[in-house]
């Protein structure tokens, strides 16, 4: 059984992601998120950490390159995607166990503490956007017409 809820998590990577190829072919990364709750001490009008939270997160596709290259651990990230609870049975004990885990739809840099730099990949312009396969190229343009 499985069930998915929405969710926003807003935290620290506590070590570097995990990154692979599926069977079928998809990539993924997998990295561990630190949520921790912070609360003002009104008699000490000092912050307090609270408990900590650790969030399983994948993601998958390109996304999932992007992740695994630009994000490390201890980086404030933000994530959003579905909280997935789902259980499966341990193959040593045959006792039942339960499993939380964040299915990605986004994953970003957090800006509240630190800079970060944005680089863009190039976006395909012309007949390329819609190729789908291999492009023959002109030998010679030539204003209005090709000349061949």
């Amino acid at each position: 059984m499985s069930t998915r809820i929405p969710l926003t998590i807003e935290g620290n990577l506590t070590s570097d992601p995990e990154s692979g190829v599926s069977e079928k072919e998809t990539d993924w990364t997998r990295f561990r998120v630190a949520v921790n709750d912070r609360r003002l001490n009104e008699q000490s009008g000092q912050w307090e950490d609270g408990d900590t939270v650790f969030h399983d997160v994948v993601v998958f596709g390109k996304q999932a390159r992007n992740a695994a290259a630009s994000v490390r651990k201890g980086d404030a990230v933000l994530v959003t995607g579905q909280l997935r609870f789902s259980t499966y049975t341990d193959k040593e004990t045959g006792a039942q166990r339960e499993n939380r885990q964040v299915v990605a739809d986004t994953v970003a840099a957090s800006l509240k503490f630190d800079e970060v730099r944005v680089t863009r990949s190039p976006k395909a312009k012309g007949p390329e956007a819609y190729a789908t396969g291999p492009v023959a190229a002109p030998e010679v343009e030539s204003g209005a017409w090709i000349a061949r």
